[in-house]
């Protein structure tokens, strides 16, 4: 009897530690799947997370790109203004040879002018004096030529030829100074056509630099948005880089814990080995 009693006791207790064992082992099972289950998000995780990082890098690429493109177009508009400036440089010393041209004949007029009215004023005096001799004494000597003795009449004939004498050099004169007159108006017509002609430059060359400046304010605008350009893409630079931080961060987390988790399963393992 008690042998008997012995041996139902050993037989419900081996049942008993083979029930714990199975439940045990069926623990350590749920767990494996578990941790497995485990693994397979964060691997899903880490793919994400990779495809993130291509994106962003691909990003960055894009943004370098465009930086450089930026940058380039920076350089040349920046050989435009240069360009632009060395022209209106240009033009504006043309502008100032064109104005001391235009004083330089303006002065060259006032002469002409002047001596214009110095001949106009001499021919008035010839006129005058020729007329007057004409008038007087050539008639008051035809008079007198008449009416004097004839003792007088060599002394009438002398005055008679100094008359005409006087005559022909005063309308000598006024032919001369009639001349000079025409090729001074000629002169004048002349340095009017020019003073003209100067002043079409000036306004062509005043059209050419407020073109000029036009479009130096154009470069200019563009210099200021481009540069505003690249202060963004800088911002989103630093944006993603500071992205590309947070990845990296949580990939090595990412990382530690897949280790830990499969430190975790071979300490489940060789538990259920041991059992």
């Amino acid at each position: 009897m008690h042998t008997g009693v012995k041996q139902h006791a050993l037989i419900t207790s081996v049942e008993g530690y083979f029930n714990n064992v199975l439940s045990l082992k069926l623990l350590l099972l749920l767990l494996l799947l578990l941790l497995l289950l485990l693994l397979l998000l964060l691997l899903l995780l880490l793919l994400l997370l990779l495809l993130l990082l291509l994106l962003l890098l691909l990003l960055l690429l894009l943004l370098l790109l465009l930086l450089l493109l930026l940058l380039l177009l920076l350089l040349l508009l920046l050989l435009l203004l240069r360009l632009l400036l060395l022209l209106l440089l240009l033009l504006l010393l043309l502008l100032l040879l064109l104005l001391l041209l235009l004083l330089v004949l303006l002065l060259q007029l006032l002469l002409l002018l002047l001596l214009l009215l110095l001949l106009l004023l001499l021919l008035l005096l010839l006129l005058y004096y020729y007329y007057y001799y004409y008038y007087y004494y050539y008639y008051y000597y035809y008079y007198y030529y008449y009416t004097t003795t004839t003792t007088t009449t060599t002394t009438t004939t002398t005055t008679t030829t100094t008359t005409t004498t006087t005559t022909t050099t005063t309308t000598t004169t006024t032919t001369t100074t009639i001349l000079l007159l025409l090729l001074l108006l000629l002169l004048l017509l002349l340095l009017l056509l020019l003073l003209l002609l100067l002043l079409l430059l000036l306004l062509l060359l005043l059209l050419l630099l407020l073109l000029l400046l036009l479009l130096l304010l154009l470069l200019l605008l563009l210099l200021l948005l481009l540069l505003l350009l690249l202060l963004l893409l800088l911002l989103l630079l630093l944006l993603l880089l500071l992205l590309l931080l947070l990845l990296l961060l949580l990939l090595l987390l990412l990382l530690l814990l897949l280790l830990l988790l499969l430190l975790l399963l071979l300490l489940l393992l060789l538990l259920l080995l041991l059992l």
